[in-house]
């Protein structure tokens, strides 16, 4: 599980959501725009619960690992979409035909 801190508040939540959702939230300072989430996070009696969180460029999220008595939250269609949805804010990078990056083809030639 991982403690997420933000806003001087910290909330519980799955390994691979909070890893999706600050990799979402890098992804959308780095092009100065901002979402909404809801994830689910679990409360301290073992319920789950959803919270809000607004991310974008004055984000400050701080993940950090934390053992618990109760199971790992998990959404794996949540974690599926921001995924997708950081995958959607990087720059295209052009693929050779073996299906790897090809960084020269990024490359402009010189006049």
């Amino acid at each position: 599980m991982e403690r997420i801190h933000y806003a001087g508040d910290s909330l519980l939540t799955g390994t691979e959501i909070a890893r999706a959702l600050l990799e979402y939230a890098n992804a959308l300072a780095k092009n100065e725009q901002s979402a909404t989430v809801y994830i689910p996070v679990r409360h301290a009696d073992g319920s789950i619960g959803r919270a809000n969180f607004l991310i974008g460029p004055a984000s400050q999220l701080v993940a950090e690992s934390e053992s618990s008595p109760f199971d790992e939250v998990v959404d794996p269609e949540l974690v599926e979409w921001l995924t997708r949805q950081s995958d959607k804010l990087r720059p295209a990078r052009p693929v050779s035909d073996d299906g790897e990056p090809d960084e020269h083809l990024n490359q402009v030639d010189e006049l």
